[in-house]
């Protein structure tokens, strides 16, 4: 996303809370402030770069004390914001939303690096479309300063042909396989199976990954072995997905999947605690 399109977005998360105007602060008593942001949690933080746009925006002095992908710890003050108590109290929530999302996504994301980096440090941890409506170049920055990968950002950037696409192609995955090259001759191209044939059968087609469905550790390793038999192996990034956490990540790993991809990571995670505090008026 361009710059100008990221600055359009957090104007809109702005005005969603702001509206027509911050009531409240609209009779608060116009003199500046200096604040502190601080971490109520552990994990890694994310959302400095945009938090920081925001207060440049709205004329707010801010200096952050850490980088996106540090951890962080309870207690810890990770900004000084310097301003007007008017132009602070209207963006206050929208900027510590803004990091606590983006924290527990890149937090959730730094377990499952951890986890799997120990047995497989080939093996990347991928993002999916499962995620916030409206927030989704946030979601797929904050995998990354975990420590993931974006895998797709929407429809338009990789041909992912699914189970309800082949049905409609009567389950012929070389036919969708052979049309998808004609007309987008360019675009990596990945199927969805949930069998080793399958998988062996988009790879003999010419798919560039192979996204192997629910399938359990052991059936992933039968895969792995039927496409390194056929000499296809080089060929496909194999990916996994489904049914995967973090109690049954590491099988996976050790298996040599390429990616394994995690709704999880932008589904479930449960957001940084942070808040902002007023620690002298000017």
């Amino acid at each position: 996303m361009n710059r100008k399109n990221i600055v359009s977005k957090l104007d809109y998360f702005l005005g969603e809370d702001i509206g027509s105007g911050d009531v409240t602060s609209s009779f608060t008593p116009d003199k500046k402030v200096i604040a502190c942001i601080k971490s109520n949690s552990q994990g890694v933080i994310a959302g400095v770069d945009e938090v920081s746009r925001i207060f440049r925006g709205e004329k707010i002095k801010c200096r952050f004390h850490v980088k996106d992908g540090d951890r962080v710890s309870k207690g810890q003050v990770i900004a000084s914001v310097e301003g007007r108590a008017r132009d602070i109290l209207p963006v206050e929530r929208t900027v510590l939303n803004i990091l606590s999302r983006m924290s527990g996504v890149a937090t959730l994301t730094r377990k499952y690096v951890d986890v799997v980096s120990k047995v497989n440090k080939r093996t990347r941890i991928a993002a999916t479309r499962k995620t916030v409506p409206g927030f989704r170049f946030f979601d797929k920055k904050a995998v990354v300063v975990g420590g993931g990968v974006t895998h797709r950002m929407g429809l338009y950037d990789l041909i992912l042909i699914k189970d309800n696409h082949l049905m409609v192609f009567g389950g012929d995955i070389s036919s969708a396989i052979s049309l998808a090259k004609r007309k987008y001759p360019k675009i990596k191209l990945e199927v969805e199976v949930d069998t080793v044939d399958g998988a062996v059968v988009a790879a003999k087609a010419g798919a560039d990954m192979v996204l192997l469905d629910n399938m359990t550790p052991s059936n992933v390793k039968k895969t792995i072995g039927e496409l390194t038999m056929h000499g296809l192996r080089r060929r496909v990034l194999v990916e996994a997905s489904g049914g995967i956490n973090l109690s049954n990540v590491r099988k996976y790993a050790k298996v040599g999947v390429d990616w394994i991809s995690l709704g999880e990571l932008t589904r479930a995670a449960v957001g940084l605690d942070y808040g902002m505090d007023f620690m002298k008026v000017l």
